[in-house]
């Protein structure tokens, strides 16, 4: 199963321990993840259900394609990282 975390900054607004969850693809990995923890989606996802302009989020280490169907395939030991972007000077 992926292996989900959660960036620092997410974690000081929600309880977001890093999880196993099924799922082939990101969509699927962050619906089970958003079951367990509703609050979630609103940080993570805009009105459309694609990842918010300053959410990151990597798979094996490299960003995720599909920003808006979420469609990248996981393997079944993917590492999955969530994390807020930082802007700023």
């Amino acid at each position: 199963m992926p292996t989900v975390h959660f960036t620092p900054h997410l974690q000081r607004h929600l309880d977001l321990p890093t999880r196993q969850v099924p799922g082939a693809t990101l969509g699927e990995v962050l619906e089970h993840v958003f079951a367990q923890n509703p609050r979630l989606r609103h940080y993570v996802l805009d009105d459309q259900g694609a990842l918010r302009k300053h959410v990151q989020v990597f798979v094996d280490g490299a960003q995720t394609v599909d920003r808006s169907g979420l469609s990248d395939a996981l393997g079944a030991g993917a590492e999955v990282y969530v994390m807020q972007a930082l802007s700023g000077g």
